[in-house]
């Protein structure tokens, strides 16, 4: 019997690549979907998760050779325009991968995970999906959107024994932003917005995902878990 697959989205680099890593080292298969179909950890399979059709061919060949025991939606874009600046292509653009491709890649996993009555679902959200936050309409929008998607499947899918759960990292450094948000004045900023003083590494929300997956509690789905050092709950 094939070994139960675990698939990522834009899992090339950043948290998509540290949720690899955590995968590959708890002893997973792992696939990993992205656009330059290059990454370190897993099997790398180029997929632009923009591009329906190429998400339901890439899905449809990953379920027919074997098991999917979890899909982790990890794909996404950020970008920063004044709301009354914005414009509607930028808009489409973030909602499309943000949270159209989200809708997508779980639709298309559904019927093998109903197959085998069991498998997750988790979608990456963000802290941002509750906040006013400048300058971010269109990521904001995205997030809260995830939030509300994952609701709505845990709700219908429970009864085929699939799980969905958002988890919603605070500032999380990478390799992308990590000499920005150890920058000087950027880092005395997160120390007062952040009760524990610091943005996370990408690997501690890899850690979690690893922990959601790997071994999943029946009993959690549709939640939405926030990590964020307590930024989300400070007064």
């Amino acid at each position: 019997m094939s070994e139960a697959q675990y698939i990522v989205t834009g899992g090339s680099r950043g948290i998509g690549a540290a949720i690899a890593n955590e995968l590959t080292q708890r002893g997973c298969t792992v696939v990993c979907l992205s656009r330059s179909g290059e990454g370190q950890f897993g099997r790398q399979v180029l997929c632009d998760m923009n591009n329906e059709l190429e998400v339901k061919r890439v899905i449809r060949e990953i379920g027919q050779a074997g098991p999917i025991a979890a899909l982790i939606n990890n794909a996404g874009v950020h970008s920063l325009a004044p709301a009354e600046e914005i414009s509607t292509a930028d808009f489409e653009q973030v909602m499309k991968l943000n949270a159209t491709s989200v809708m997508v890649a779980a639709r298309e996993v559904l019927p093998f995970m109903k197959e085998q009555s069991a498998g997750i679902i988790v979608n990456l959200g963000s802290l941002f999906d509750k906040m006013g936050v400048k300058d971010n309409l269109a990521y904001c929008a995205s997030k809260a959107a995830v939030a509300a998607m994952t609701r709505v499947m845990a709700v219908e899918w429970a009864k085929y024994g699939v799980q969905v759960v958002n988890v919603a990292p605070g500032y999380i450094k990478t390799d992308l932003n990590r000499e920005f948000l150890e920058r000087e004045k950027v880092a005395a900023w997160m120390k007062t917005r952040i009760p524990t003083g610091e943005p996370a590494q990408a690997e501690q929300v890899a850690s979690l995902i690893g922990r959601l997956v790997v071994d999943p509690i029946p009993f959690l789905t549709g939640e939405t878990i926030y990590l964020d050092g307590g930024q989300g709950v400070q007064h």
